[in-house]
């Protein structure tokens, strides 16, 4: 059995998409159909940067998912005759169900600017942020949290990503508490991470709000093979169901190590991920005995079409 996953925020890179888009008309129409969805030159900002301006969160969002769909559909690959199931961290989780044709190209994009958006500005910049304990459990994380969170502030588990990594978020002088507190627990890193808003965390409740209306006017289908939803770390077919687990994923835990262990015990022996290879590496230490592989080039799609 095989699981298509997807990126999330941090896999933006100035330069991404140029050579796929040179190369590929599939490609090209991605990028040109998300272009006029959001009235923005999103390719051109994809290509030729600046970096600080690709990395604002309503850009990074759509611009990662974009380039992963590109990346899908330049490769040919019909998804439901080739995967067994879908997956994305955090925003990827966007990227995989427009990949199942839950959502339409369009109002992917659409979704997840407003999401960029909306999860800037649910905290002020420089009240919020996001650490990665390294060498740390989640339960390790967990109690390096709630130590760390004093009076009527917020410190809590963002993303448990695989067994060696863990992001926490929250109020920043909680989280800059944690890293202390965690290096004490015996974590073998902690460092703050470079973003501009405490993500997955309760701070985002006003975020969770938007999508939750944004969401409830969106046409959804159900998807042409299951998606394994970050809250949940199980799979879901039902349209309805995936609306409520995308509000409560803008504020819950991206429960990513979960996911993957649950693919693997259901059958996944083939991790393939688009657009970056950030994920595959993680799903090969959450479940060692899977092949992965990681599709960012035409070099890339042409090797797993030959495979496939």
């Amino acid at each position: 059995m095989r699981a298509f996953i997807f990126p999330g925020q941090g896999s933006q890179a100035v330069g991404m998409g140029r050579a796929l888009a040179e190369a590929s008309a599939e490609a090209r129409a991605v990028f040109e159909e998300v272009d006029e969805a959001l009235k923005q030159n999103l390719s051109r900002l994809m290509a030729e940067g600046p970096q600080e301006e690709l990395t604002l969160t309503a850009n990074a969002q759509p611009a990662i998912m974009a380039n992963a769909i590109a990346t899908l559909r330049a490769s040919g690959i019909r998804l439901d005759e080739k995967a067994d199931f879908v997956a994305g961290h955090s925003l990827g989780e966007y990227s995989a169900l427009c990949a199942a044709g839950t959502f339409d190209l369009a109002t992917t994009a659409r979704l997840l600017k407003l999401r960029g958006e909306a999860m800037q500005a649910a905290v002020p910049v420089g009240e919020g942020a996001m650490a990665a304990l390294l060498g740390a459990s989640r339960e390790m994380a967990q109690a390096v949290a709630e130590e760390a969170a004093a009076e009527g502030e917020v410190c809590t588990v963002a993303n448990d990503n695989d067994p060696s990594q863990v992001v926490i978020s929250g109020h920043k002088a909680a989280v800059e508490r944690a890293l202390g507190i965690a290096k004490e627990k015996g974590a073998k890193r902690a460092l703050l991470l470079p973003v501009s808003a405490p993500f997955h965390s309760p701070l985002m409740a006003p975020a969770a709000r938007a999508m939750e209306e944004a969401l409830g006017k969106a046409e959804l289908r159900a998807p042409s093979v299951p998606v394994y939803a970050n809250v949940t770390a199980a799979p879901t077919a039902q349209p309805e169901e995936i609306r409520r687990l995308l509000v409560e994923q803008v504020t819950g835990m991206v429960r990513w190590r979960e996911s993957v262990a649950a693919m693997a015990e259901a059958g996944v022996t083939h991790f393939v991920e688009f657009g970056a290879k950030v994920l595959a590496p993680m799903a090969k230490r959450i479940a060692p005995d899977a092949s992965v592989t990681s599709v960012i080039t035409m070099d890339d799609i042409d090797a797993l079409v030959g495979e496939l």
